[in-house]
């Protein structure tokens, strides 16, 4: 049970649309063409169509054969990132700051490739949810969508959902059951201290040297305070103060991410950023205000789901090509905040080429559009199976 041969059939087609959106890419919340196209070509193949949740989020839903009842959700999100594309491919992104430097147009079309098939084919029981999510990149697009009643409009029995990895050789295909990807914070501080001119700072609370004493305050609280067998990450990621030469600002500001697989260090950590901040406010006598923000729950994979992927995978790509991943990864989803709702499992891709996603010269493998949509479509067919006399 290779690739299907009705999806390498139209793969051509595939790969046309996957360059389209590549070359209009949106990023979360302003997936008006792509949610557009989306929406556009459900429909011509026979599948209901519903918009408008979570902003520019769009669900199609598919019933097969027979009566059965049970419900798989699939999901994909669109959205792409604010950054420059740094490549010289034909299908190159058009808009200035804007690349799919994350392969969720890749996603969406392996979604839109399973869509077709099984509209073409109907050979399961039951119902499908083809889950078109806005605003993956850490806008909250999952959350939104669960706040406008995703579950509720559109019931899931299972859910799964998928990841181009070209950290993985070409056809393989990983999963790992049990906390696979991180939460994460956002944060951001803002310490107001007091200007002066530069020649002369014993005038000034300066802010500047204020702030270097907490970024290097907040890089002991993973070192001396998370236990070392467990894991976390502190990393600040921008500084931002002075506009001269010669003038101390009164103002700087930190910002930064907190990455850990229990909510509770994720509590410690933060405990700890504000004990930090005010401590060093109270040392200097200026305010430090702390923003901390969660936006990623820790994604965790259920055992029955992630032994579904590996079973159709095997089928799909062979023994070979599955790999049962030993290390989560430190970098976060938040498919995670479905999973949370939904028992299912979220599994990578591998595909050709050494650059990382968020790289200004990633490239997707158009390849492995196949691969993805063949994946979803053997889970939803080994799931849901049709009875011998429907």
């Amino acid at each position: 049970m290779p690739t299907i041969d009705r999806i390498d059939a139209f793969a051509d087609e595939l790969t046309a649309i996957r360059r389209d959106l590549h070359m209009h890419p949106e990023i979360g919340f302003e997936e008006v063409r792509t949610s557009n196209i989306v929406a556009e070509k459900l429909d011509a193949w026979g599948i209901e169509v519903f918009r408008g949740l979570g902003g520019t989020g769009v669900v199609g839903v598919l019933k097969g054969k027979g009566d059965g009842k049970r419900r798989i959700g699939l999901r994909a999100d669109m959205d792409a990132l604010p950054m420059e594309e740094h490549t010289n491919l034909a299908w190159r992104s058009t808009i200035p700051g804007r690349f799919h430097g994350c392969g969720h147009d890749g996603h969406t079309t392996m979604l839109l490739g399973t869509a077709r098939y099984l509209a073409e084919t109907r050979n399961f029981d039951g119902t499908v949810h083809f889950i078109f999510q806005p605003a993956e990149e850490g806008l909250g697009g999952a959350r939104a969508m669960l706040r406008d009643g995703l579950f509720q409009k559109f019931p899931c029995d299972e859910l799964y959902g998928l990841h181009n990895a070209p950290d993985l050789a070409h056809g393989e295909i990983a999963i790992l059951p049990g906390p696979a990807m991180a939460g994460a914070d956002f944060f951001d501080i803002v310490i107001s201290g007091y200007g002066a001119h530069g020649a002369m700072p014993e005038r000034s609370k300066d802010p500047v040297v204020i702030a270097m004493t907490l970024g290097q305050a907040l890089q002991t609280i993973v070192s001396r305070n998370v236990d070392p067998l467990h894991s976390a990450v502190l990393s600040i990621t921008q500084f931002h103060s002075g506009s001269a030469y010669n003038v101390i600002p009164g103002e700087a500001r930190l910002a930064g991410t907190v990455r850990c697989f229990s909510d509770d260090i994720r509590k410690l950590v933060r405990e700890r950023m504000r004990a930090l901040a005010a401590g060093i406010a109270a040392a200097f006598d200026v305010e430090i205000s702390v923003d901390i923000r969660d936006i990623f729950s820790v994604l965790v994979n259920q055992q029955e789901q992630s032994d579904v992927v590996a079973e159709v995978a095997r089928g799909v790509v062979g023994d070979a090509n599955v790999k049962l991943r030993e290390q989560p990864k430190m970098g976060s989803e938040d498919f995670a905040d479905m999973l949370q709702a939904i028992p299912g499992a979220y599994f990578w891709v591998g595909h050709d080429g050494d650059v990382p996603v968020h790289n200004p010269g990633y490239v997707l493998d158009d390849k492995i559009l196949p691969i993805g949509a063949s994946m979803f479509a053997r889970i939803v067919e080994t799931r849901l199976p049709v009875a011998a006399n429907v």
